[in-house]
């Protein structure tokens, strides 16, 4: 055996070692402290999609936060003069599960009397350490083609198994206008380390394209005061920046329930864990959601929400969540309800009085973008449904079409349907 063939051996046997190491790293990341650069950032939409933008990112405790944008530019002259903006920031202990003692700094912006329709180049930092250049676009004032990803919980493995289906979604649809999370982004609602991997997961992809979530119960934790709202506000106020326009008299689903226009499409996030479990809020809810679909002036309507008000296994019903949804969503004809919770896949349209043909009722779908699952059943309302499949779906909003494609993680079809509504 010749010394460039052992050679040649020592370094296959040694690449082979590695794999398993790196693939077990990335399913347990050790809990590290935050940085001095800039980490964690992330884009979310405003109620102002055409002339606002939030950002949000997190830092080691102590330092400033800043932000500087400018019209972007064919070439590298918009660095010459961009605008300042000082980010909001929480420098505090958050009690996360790894550390009840952990620090970090915490920083919100948002970007406003922006352009419609322009791309925009920003980056963050304390004024002398920068992340890189990121770029986004704002929306249109006028309803025009556009496009969103929906995914249903990534939870589980969320980096080394859900990020591939997160992934694939924005290799296939890499202009989408934003992307939508039905709940239960990670396991444990404190678990920092949890939080990095979904951060990990979608990497610079969260600082260029609009992530906009909605709560899971996972995202509450177990505990009597999470219930109620408490411990949804530790990570999830501190790391996001959405919309603060809820029902009133329901602090505790501040940037849960929340809704916004984008280009023809009014998209409305129901916190259903505070829907079903907060008695004392459900009226509220139930009249800030009437509200706003009785005054809406888009053409299609989006809700979107954690728990299923139709779930692909009729063992895990939700009837406070129906009883209080459905009759809105039949009497303002709302087009699409986008859920997870269920770990399967199911599609369907549903009228007042039961399952009915595609577009004469409301069509409801379950989805998971993660690798844990469950069984899915034989549902009447369902006209496709699978299970143990990872899945998303692209969205194409079109004057007045709408089209839903589902795709399994692998990138194969796996269901679709048109709605047209003139």
């Amino acid at each position: 055996m010749t010394t460039r063939t052992v050679a040649l051996l020592s370094a296959l046997l040694l690449a082979n070692c590695v794999v398993p190491v790196a693939a077990q790293a990335a399913e347990q990341p050790v809990l590290a402290p935050a940085t001095q650069a800039p980490e964690r950032i992330i884009l979310n939409l405003t109620a102002d999609t055409a002339h606002e933008m939030a950002v949000t990112w997190r830092s080691a405790p102590g330092l400033a936060g800043k932000v500087q944008y400018a019209k972007a530019t064919p070439g590298p002259d918009f660095v010459r003069s961009p605008m300042m903006l000082d980010a909001t920031t929480d420098d505090a202990t958050l009690a996360v599960q790894e550390d009840p003692a952990f620090r970090a700094a915490y920083h919100s912006a948002v970007l406003t009397g922006l352009e419609p329709a322009t791309v925009y180049a920003y980056r963050v930092g304390d004024g002398t350490r920068w992340s890189e250049w990121f770029q986004f676009r704002t929306a249109s004032e006028r309803p025009e083609p556009f496009r969103f990803i929906y995914l249903g919980d990534m939870q589980n493995d969320v980096l080394s198994q859900a990020s591939r289906t997160l992934r694939m979604a924005l290799r296939m649809a890499g202009d989408s206008a934003f992307v939508i999370h039905a709940g239960d982004l990670i396991n444990r609602h404190s678990s920092d380390r949890e939080w990095g991997e979904w951060f990990a997961a979608g990497g610079f992809l969260y600082a260029q394209t609009p992530q906009m979530p909605t709560p899971g119960n996972h995202e509450y934790g177990r505990d009597t005061a999470a219930r109620a709202g408490s411990s949804v506000t530790g990570q999830w106020r501190r790391q996001f920046t959405l919309p603060q326009n809820g029902p009133d008299g329901v602090p505790e689903a501040s940037e849960t329930h929340w809704y916004t226009d984008y280009q023809g499409l009014r998209l409305i996030s129901i916190d259903s864990p505070q829907l079903d479990r907060n008695e004392a809020a459900r009226g509220a809810t139930i009249a800030w959601l009437e509200g706003i679909l009785a005054n809406n002036p888009n053409r299609w309507t989006v809700i979107f929400l954690h728990f299923p008000m139709f779930s692909s296994d009729p063992g895990r019903d939700n009837p406070k969540v129906r009883d209080a949804l459905k009759p809105l969503v039949d009497k303002y004809d709302v087009d699409l309800v986008l859920q997870g919770h269920d770990h399967g896949y199911a599609r369907g349209a549903i009228g007042p009085d039961g399952p009915v043909a595609d577009d004469a009722g409301a069509t409801y779908v379950v989805s998971v973008a993660g690798p844990k699952m469950y069984e899915v059943a034989d549902l009447p309302w369902a006209r496709k449904s699978a299970e143990r499949t990872q899945a998303f779906q692209i969205i194409d909003v079109e004057g007045d079409r709408l089209a839903y494609k589902a795709y399994t993680a692998s990138g194969e079809p796996l269901d679709a349907v048109t709605l047209t509504k003139p």
